[in-house]
């Protein structure tokens, strides 16, 4: 199956790793969230070809995470988080929750402090009924309405 084939799967993990499933999209995303927003800036700050940097900035804007305008001084374009961009924030903290438990030896290279109380922030799953903290062991993936709908279509066309 080739790359592009996956974005026609009825699955919310496989579709958007069509958009974020390389490296150089989410470290263009954690630069984002780092107040990054020139294309200049974003290439010296990763060190990443300016092809390969076009391509992924223009990814993410034709997917709604990202915000091609003018700047200010109206000198440049930059790119800013949309709120499509933004909710993407809990999956960069996962990801890098995950990396201080087993790629830190020496420990976290970096803290993400709560600018209120200076407490760390870190993902939780939790249910969204009873509010209890969850692990894969306790959860039970069964069809929801978009496989069903994706079934019921899929039926239709071979129907034709």
């Amino acid at each position: 199956m080739r790359y592009e084939d996956l974005a026609d799967l009825p699955c919310s993990i496989t579709r958007p790793l069509v958009i974020l499933g390389d490296r150089w999209t989410l470290l263009v995303l954690k630069a984002s969230f780092a107040g990054v927003r020139r294309f200049n800036e974003f290439q010296s700050a990763l060190g990443i070809s300016r092809s390969r940097l076009q391509d992924r900035l223009g990814r993410l804007v034709e997917h709604g995470i990202l915000d091609r305008r003018q700047a200010d001084d109206g000198d440049h374009p930059e790119y800013r988080l949309t709120r499509k961009g933004h909710d993407i924030y809990p999956i960069l903290i996962a990801i890098r929750d995950w990396g201080d438990t087993y790629m830190a030896p020496d420990g976290p290279p970096a803290r993400y402090r709560h600018r209120d109380c200076t407490g760390e922030a870190h993902v939780r799953l939790t249910c969204d009924t009873c509010g209890t903290g969850v692990t894969a062991h306790d959860i039970i993936p069964e069809p929801g309405p978009g496989i069903l709908a994706h079934l019921s279509q899929s039926q239709g066309e071979s129907d034709q």
